[in-house]
């Protein structure tokens, strides 16, 4: 049984990995949000919540202790903070595991009339997932950075990865998906360290994502 701390339960991306843990893992979760008011229905005995933000380093370091994976599900223009805040809780509590969602596109990685499109319309909000990533990168942490494609709700499980010095395929991925690749990581503590992945539905290459 493993213990998973995951910051920023409340996100689209969190919500399913939740329901998987509980569903199909023994794993017991800290969910850690801003507001906790926002979780509903979290009465499970292997559900524990904690509301307080990634950038207060005291209370970030409290729920650090004891856990063996923490899952990262975060944003906003502060996202270098909470990566150096992450990494310096999980330095001073002894954990290792980061699993921590980026974005695609960070790497300029996107190949064709695909990567022109997403660049023209999110590029400008990559800077702070970028130097997120750089931060984790140089830690000592064994971590696995995830650049998910344009996310849909589909309820299916079906993604193919590349590696960060690979060029990044498809143009969406349900949430379910890297959902459950978060699970399947944080079950296997060995899988995929100090790698950053893209994350696509399999056959989904184009101009553009398909529901756009």
């Amino acid at each position: 049984m493993s213990n998973v701390l995951i910051l920023g339960a409340n996100g689209r991306i969190a919500r399913y990995a939740i329901d998987l843990f509980l569903n199909e893992t023994d794993a017991q979760l800290t969910l850690y949000l801003r507001n906790a008011s926002r979780l509903k229905n979290m009465e499970s005995n292997r559900v524990r919540v904690i509301q307080g933000d990634v950038l207060d380093i005291e209370t970030l370091k409290e729920a650090m202790i004891g856990q063996d994976v923490v899952y990262a599900n975060l944003a906003g223009d502060d996202l270098e903070q909470q990566a150096k805040n992450i990494v310096e809780a999980m330095e001073a509590t002894g954990v290792k595991r980061l699993i921590f969602i980026s974005s695609l596109g960070i790497y300029d990685e996107i190949p064709g009339e695909f990567g022109e499109w997403n660049k023209r319309t999110i590029g400008q909000y990559l800077g702070p997932y970028r130097k997120a990533a750089n931060i984790i990168e140089a830690s000592d942490l064994d971590y696995t950075i995830l650049r998910p494609a344009w996310l849909t709700d589909y309820d299916e499980i079906d993604y193919e990865i590349t590696q960060k010095n690979e060029p990044f395929k498809g143009t969406e991925v349900s949430r379910k998906s890297v959902a459950a690749l978060v699970v399947k990581l944080a079950q296997s503590p060995e899988l995929e360290v100090r790698r950053n992945l893209g994350v696509n539905k399999p056959n989904t290459d184009g101009p553009k994502p398909a529901f756009y």
